[in-house]
């Protein structure tokens, strides 16, 4: 019974590793470039959504197209992105090697509408009256140019808030920054040329000076 009981045992952690193993020699790191392909002169396609088909698991490629993840062989990758043609890409099965790298070419998907007119008022009629009715006075010329004045729409663009596409906008390109440096120390901007001229620039403009606050 002890020889039966120990060669049971051995024969389950046998199957156990080969499975493993055989799952682990059918994984693939999947690399590439997503780049627009539509005109001759190619650019990249950033924050294109790239996943396994009939599969919840996927990623996307970063700010200048670049992607990797980890696939099996045989498996059916899209790529897919708002304005682009869907793309669908199956990975070989005969590769001998555990890396693979693409260049995806993705079209755009052009969709023309027809022409939408909107008017403010019935007619063109009405709109011509009231136009000429307009009391255009001085006072609200000057409060028009003081509106549009540069440092009024500086002021304006610091106090008002970001709206969820710059908000998404920005947690995607920070995130696809912290991409670049996993495992190594990001590089110091003491010594970035571009980061100092911002520095004397703000410094210029006051943007360090301490804000009175409004009683």
């Amino acid at each position: 019974m002890m020889r039966f009981f120990f060669l049971s045992i051995c024969t389950l952690f046998l199957s156990t590793g080969m499975m493993a193993q055989g799952e682990k020699d059918s994984l693939v790191q999947f690399t590439g470039m997503v780049l627009d392909g539509t005109d001759e002169e190619l650019f990249p396609v950033s924050y294109a959504n790239i996943y396994l088909k009939d599969e919840n698991r996927g990623t996307y490629s970063g700010l200048k197209g670049y992607f990797t993840f980890v696939v099996e062989r045989g498996d059916t990758v899209v790529f897919s992105t708002l304005g682009y043609k869907t793309v669908e890409f199956v990975i070989p099965d005969s590769l001998e090697q555990d890396r693979y790298s693409i260049v995806q070419l993705m079209t755009r998907d052009t969709l023309n509408l027809p022409e939408t007119v909107v008017f403010p008022w019935p007619s063109k009629e009405h709109f011509k009256i009231e136009f000429l009715a307009l009391d255009v006075k001085d006072a609200l010329a000057e409060r028009a140019l003081e509106n549009l004045a540069e440092d009024a729409l500086r002021r304006q663009q610091a106090e008002v808030p970001r709206d969820g596409r710059e908000h998404a906008d920005y947690y995607l390109r920070k995130q696809a920054k912290s991409y670049y440096h996993i495992g190594q120390a990001p590089p110091m901007n003491i010594f970035n040329v571009v980061a100092w001229k911002e520095f004397f620039e703000a410094w210029e403009r006051g943007d360090f000076k301490k804000k009175k606050k409004k009683k």
